[in-house]
């Protein structure tokens, strides 16, 4: 072995080797996920719950699954994901409804019927828990950061404009001439 193999890394060397510690949010708490991270909680939880819900014939634990999962998805999910999320709570419910009255429908006679009227049925009878559960992803949002992401989007998008200074100028230029086209002698 030789002398300079034998040598412990400079310090400055083991920072740089180290890995990087694990992201704290604002509030302390490490690991938030990403927008997508919060769309899959919460697609879990409401799917847990509406499954639980038909095994144990109790609508209320379909819907109290998905509040679950909007409450922690929102805690969880980074600030600058906030508004992905807040638009996700009603599809991300219909499709986890979806997906676990097809899970129970398989293997019954007429499972297109079935999946229809128990679609209707669930989703009629978990609506006020939709409502509630929408509501608090934007409570748990505003004060994370959603206001914040909302002004930040509407500045990116207002500086994103093609041609911005050009937008009071007269697309028609009546001072050119026109230019000849390929094949015509001018």
């Amino acid at each position: 072995m030789t002398p300079t193999a034998a040598r412990k890394p400079s310090r400055s060397a083991r920072r740089r080797a180290a890995p990087p510690p694990a992201t704290r949010r604002a509030d302390g708490a490490k690991g938030a996920v990403t927008g997508r991270g919060g769309v899959v909680i919460l697609f879990a939880l409401a799917l847990l719950g509406a499954l639980a819900g038909h095994w144990l014939k109790s609508p209320p634990a379909a819907g109290l699954g998905f509040v679950a999962g909007c409450v922690l998805a929102a805690l969880t999910t980074r600030r600058a994901d906030l508004l992905t999320l807040v638009v996700c709570p009603p599809l991300v419910f219909l499709l986890a409804t979806l997906t676990a009255q097809l899970l129970t429908s398989l293997g019954k006679e007429s499972l297109l019927r079935v999946m229809l009227v128990g679609l209707v049925t669930s989703l009629s009878a978990a609506a006020p828990w939709l409502f509630l559960g929408t509501l608090l992803v934007v409570v748990v949002a505003v004060p994370r950061g959603l206001l914040t992401a909302v002004r930040e989007l509407r500045t990116r998008l207002a500086g994103s404009r093609i041609l911005q200074e050009d937008e009071e100028e007269d697309p028609v230029r009546w001072d050119e001439a026109p230019h000849p086209h390929h094949g015509e002698v001018g």
